[in-house]
């Protein structure tokens, strides 16, 4: 564990001829030009320091209230009385990640009859023991330089924090909030050594900012309502983790992690030193997730941050990639949805990569925008932030706009049919369809649902096509495909995919959505399927923002297992999609014909 020791400036030892003491400089600080922080402040001089934050929570269970492991970096000129606002990055990942395998995803869906004959495989694995290193992070020096503390606080149960991982529990975030609460004076800190240790260089004012996991727990900390927390900035974050590792019902996969599942993300990020106490807390965690029936519960409601939206006080400035496969869309819409309708002070970056940093994307107009955000709500610099352009979308070939809301406020629903064909390449359209045609598909999840959607005839997919586009069509928002389904076996996955046909004939899949028939009534109850009986089942697809070029077809394709997300049972589950009853719900600016 390292630390700074405090030097006094020569200056206030010197005594002056009359007698007097000599008065110190008064310390730097901060300047703003055109509603921004500008670079004043040397970082290679700030002050480095360790100390640990006690929790209000017990969470591995020895008797103690949990530790957070805390990393301050700050501006020299806070040891000469300067007082600055708050950068804090909360993350399970700064002593590294353990090398965990997923579950099989390779096995044959939950049957209600027969609950018992489903097994699951858990994860293993250990890790390396945690050490104390400067933590370092891309935005350290330039938060630095314009006046901002930088904080870092290892999540409970990873590095040399106590307490155990819990997939977004409640733990997780009350040990991120102590930190907020300590840099308020309203929590303890203490260095290796015991000795108290307070922030009485800070103003109070936090904003907490990061990626992925380290994106999520400031949407966490921001549910509290904690006192202090001006503003955040999760960029692919969660909101809701049922939504991350479960779709109304049926079990899906993070993108490029099939079988991941919140007792694997647990143990992947279990690096502090003594892992035993935390077994029983995984172990606990891989019953309640339920990987069986995939049905929404108590364990997952827990995990929901939309709960306590309502909370919400901080200034949200949220990023998400539209091609983000890993965390996806939903999580970044249904959130800014929600904070939207509550009238807290909102603004997001939709870009078209995956699941990656705008820095690393945008960096000039990506830094000018976050450094005008924490200014305006750490430093209370009235910069008209707040009354700019609400979204800024990147369009397909890399230009950005600016819009002033999202979705886009002049998107109007509308409703297409499918038109009999769907083994080749059946019809869309905005008319009714008069006659009852119903089509058949065979499962098969050992085919990439890319493939399907690209293959001009298949029997393992239905797939529907509008005519060639006489002008821009753009969709904005969320899609849902209610479908009338029949099942020849009691258990089935059923997905989704929107599509865009270009001209050659190629065929690139937009998004997609997946659900369980047997959550068809509620996400948290399964209700048997009866083989040969019709249901309505409604496949509620990621959110998008894309623009079908004139002369493109926009098309819909119905399969069963998608071999990337869902589990994979033997090939073999038939359905049917009565088209007199099935229809495709689109938010469209420009008109499909």
């Amino acid at each position: 564990m390292r630390r700074v020791r405090m030097c006094l400036l020569a200056a206030v030892c010197v005594l002056p001829l009359t007698g007097w003491p000599a008065i110190a400089e008064p310390p730097q600080g901060p300047v703003f030009q055109e509603g921004a922080a500008q670079p004043v402040f040397d970082p290679v001089q700030a002050v480095r320091e360790d100390l640990f934050v006690t929790a209000p929570v017990d969470s591995d269970r020895d008797g103690r209230e949990d530790l957070v492991h805390v990393q301050v970096v700050r501006p020299k000129e806070t040891e000469q009385g300067l007082r600055v606002p708050v950068v804090f990055q909360a993350s399970p990942y700064f002593s590294g990640v353990n090398d965990v395998p997923n579950h099989n995803v390779d096995t044959e869906l939950y049957v209600p009859e027969q609950r018992g004959n489903r097994t699951v495989r858990a994860a293993g694995g250990d890790g390396r023991l945690a050490v104390a290193a400067d933590i370092k992070w891309a935005y350290e020096e330039f938060l630095l330089a314009r006046g901002y503390a930088v904080v870092y606080g290892e999540s409970l149960g990873t590095g040399l924090s106590t307490g155990c991982p819990t997939t977004g529990g409640v733990n997780e975030t009350i040990g991120a909030k102590s930190v907020v609460d300590w840099l308020n004076s309203r929590a303890a800190g203490h260095d290796a050594a015991g000795a108290p240790v307070t922030a009485g260089w800070a103003t109070g004012k936090v904003g907490m900012m990061g990626v992925s996991y380290n994106g999520t727990l400031p949407n966490a900390v921001a549910s509290t309502g904690v006192e202090g927390l001006e503003a955040i900035v999760p960029i692919g974050a969660i909101s809701n983790w049922y939504d991350y590792y479960r779709a109304d019902g049926a079990i899906v996969a993070p993108g490029g992690y099939q079988g991941e599942d919140a007792d694997v993300l647990a143990k992947y990020v279990l690096t502090r030193a003594d892992r035993e106490p935390c077994q029983a807390v995984i172990d606990r965690l891989r019953m309640d997730q339920d990987r069986i029936t995939g049905d929404h519960s108590p364990f997952w409601d827990e995990r929901n941050y939309l709960n306590d939206v309502d909370k919400v006080h901080a200034a949200v400035l949220a990023v998400h990639g539209l091609n983000d496969w890993n965390v996806k869309t939903r999580q970044a819409a249904q959130w800014y949805g929600a904070l939207r309708e509550g009238n807290v002070p909102h603004k997001i970056w939709w870009h078209q990569k995956g699941h990656i940093d705008p820095l690393r994307l945008r960096e000039q107009e990506w830094l000018r925008t976050l450094n005008r955000w924490f200014t305006r709500y750490l430093y209370e610099v009235p910069n008209g932030v707040e009354e700019e352009p609400r979204a800024t979308v990147q369009r397909e070939d890399g230009n950005w706009t600016e819009e002033a809301e999202w979705p886009a406020p002049e998107a109007r629903k509308v409703t297409l049919r499918p038109t009999p064909g769907g083994a080749g390449r059946g019809g869309l359209t905005v008319a009714q369809v008069a006659s009852r045609a119903v089509e058949a598909l065979r499962d098969d999840a050992g085919q990439l649902a890319e493939d399907l959607a690209a293959a001009p005839s298949s029997p393992n997919r239905l797939a529907y096509l509008s005519s060639p586009l006489t002008a821009p069509a753009r969709v904005s928002g969320t899609v849902r495909a209610d479908l009338a389904l029949t099942f020849d076996r009691p258990a089935a996955n059923v997905t989704a995919l929107l599509v865009d046909q270009a001209p050659d004939g190629s065929v690139s899949v937009v998004t997609r959505g997946w659900a369980d028939p047997q959550n068809r009534h509620a996400i948290d109850r399964t209700s048997p399927i009866e083989p040969g009986k019709n249901y309505s089942i409604n496949v509620v697809m990621q959110p998008d923002d894309y623009v079908f070029a004139p002369g493109h077809r926009l098309g819909i394709v119905v399969l069963s297992s998608d071999h990337d997300y869902t589990l994979r049972p033997k090939p073999g589950v038939g359905l049917e999609l009565d088209l007199s009853r099935t229809s495709i719900r689109l938010p469209v600016v420009g008109s499909i014909e």
